[in-house]
């Protein structure tokens, strides 16, 4: 292989090594790009429970909370949790969130949901007209009780706990009423009984226990239930709870109840999720009958694990850019971190090694001239006296005229100088050459 040749073999390997470290980036980058996450919806969708209920009250405060950020968190009124439960784990639906009470499901059953934590308790209450005082559940044969609506959760619940007590459809007359609905009519006096699971601040439990007329019984063998349901709490209501002039209840009533959990769609945007636990501590943090100061919301996975956004925002709070910058400016941010950071670690040392490859670059340039003036020198040897070397003196202009028009930085002006006394030289000794031998 020829001197030539050898140049041409070389800045071959320099062009492929640049045009690979340039796909190489490209390739990086466009990974980056399309693996960030998504701009967060500007829509989302909260199923609650009927209208009225605390559940759709909370939905609406959270919605309060999430416009102030931007976000349009449209609530779906439902029957309650067995419903909200069947909306968030239907592709077709557009539910993203939603209340469930304990016991609803579990991971196995719904793997493409997620808890952001307990957010209240949801006791069940039982009201009833003051006539089956103290005569348990056995009084109300052939009555009507409300046992919640198809699809909530006061239902299934009621369904299982009558059972447990040998009480089927057979034994009254069970109505699917809401807890409003429930309430007005065993005010009026249409129907004997309600069971509820709700809050403490529904309107229905408030304006049953102010009436005289309407009794809370106590759940005899609390501690019984809560053994064989573990997502069950119990609870008491302290005598005079309810209006202490008046002695309402006029004794503690005992209670058990489910915990309610904050829970999404796996596919969430986490930056949301966000938004909605800090709602979350915002709306249940405070302390009521039944609950102190801070103990919702809580990183308690009763039917389905945490997501991951959830053990950090219980952790250490709201991501830092959340916390110091306007919502959407702070997911712009975090969206340009998961670029820039492969990029700075492909273009940082890209950087450092571009003087190296600019500078052999450059020297291979002038090596090249080297390698040219070279070749002419030997064709110079190896032409014998009688041979002309017109075409090597025209070689060796072709070549100083390259030469001058290769435009190098100071740095490099020492390897050019000493070049053109060598091709001075060889200039020098084919003047000697066509001038022929002195006389």
């Amino acid at each position: 292989m020829t001197l030539r040749d050898n140049s041409r073999t070389s800045a071959y390997f320099l062009r492929i090594a640049v045009i690979a470290a340039a796909v190489l980036v490209v390739a990086v980058l466009w990974t980056a790009i399309t693996a960030l996450r998504p701009m967060p919806p500007r829509t989302v969708v909260m199923v609650t429970g009927p209208e009225g209920d605390a559940m759709y009250e909370f939905g609406k405060r959270y919605r309060e909370i999430l416009a102030a950020q931007g976000i349009d968190l449209q609530l779906v009124p439902t029957a309650g949790s067995l419903e909200n439960l069947s909306r968030l784990r239907d592709p077709r639906s557009k539910a993203e969130v939603g209340f469930l009470q304990g016991g609803t499901t579990n991971r196995k059953d719904s793997p493409g949901l997620e808890s952001l934590g307990t957010v209240s308790y949801e006791p069940l209450w039982f009201f009833h007209r003051g006539v089956f005082r103290g005569k348990g559940f056995k009084s109300l044969r052939g009555g009507k009780i409300s046992i919640g609506p198809e699809g909530s959760g006061t239902r299934a619940l009621a369904l299982e706990l009558l059972g447990r007590n040998g009480i089927d459809r057979r034994f009254a007359e069970l109505l699917p009423l809401t807890p409003q609905v429930a309430a007005e009519k065993l005010l009026r006096n249409e129907i004997d009984a309600a069971l509820m699971l709700t809050s403490w601040d529904s309107p229905a439990v408030q304006q049953l226990l102010a009436d005289r007329n309407i009794e809370l019984a106590s759940f005899p063998r609390t501690n019984a239930y809560v053994a064989l349901y573990p997502f069950l709490n119990k609870l008491t209501v302290p005598e005079g709870a309810s209006d202490l002039a008046g002695n309402r209840p006029p004794a503690d009533v005992a209670l058990f109840a489910p915990k309610a959990s904050l829970v999404v769609r796996r596919d969430l945007h986490p930056a949301i999720q966000y938004l909605l636990l800090d709602a979350a501590d915002q709306i249940h943090s405070g302390p009521s009958i039944f609950q102190k100061a801070g103990q919702f919301p809580a990183p308690e996975s009763i039917d389905l694990p945490l997501s991951n956004e959830a053990r950090q925002f219980y952790k250490s709070g709201r991501p830092f850019l959340q916390r110091h910058l306007p919502f959407w400016l702070a997911v712009l941010f975090d969206r340009l971190l998961i670029l820039i950071i492969p990029a700075i670690g492909l273009i940082y040392p890209l950087l450092r090694l571009m003087p190296a490859v600019y500078g052999y670059e450059l020297r291979r340039r002038i090596f090249r001239l080297y390698r040219e003036l070279l070749f002419l020198e030997h064709e110079l040897e190896a032409r014998g006296a009688g041979q002309g070397v017109g075409d090597l003196a025209a070689g060796l202009d072709e070549l100083e005229d390259k030469a001058n028009h290769l435009h190098l930085p100071l740095f490099y002006s020492n390897m050019m100088y000493t070049w053109r006394i060598h091709i001075a030289l060889v200039r020098d000794r084919i003047r000697r050459r066509m001038a022929g031998p002195l006389e």
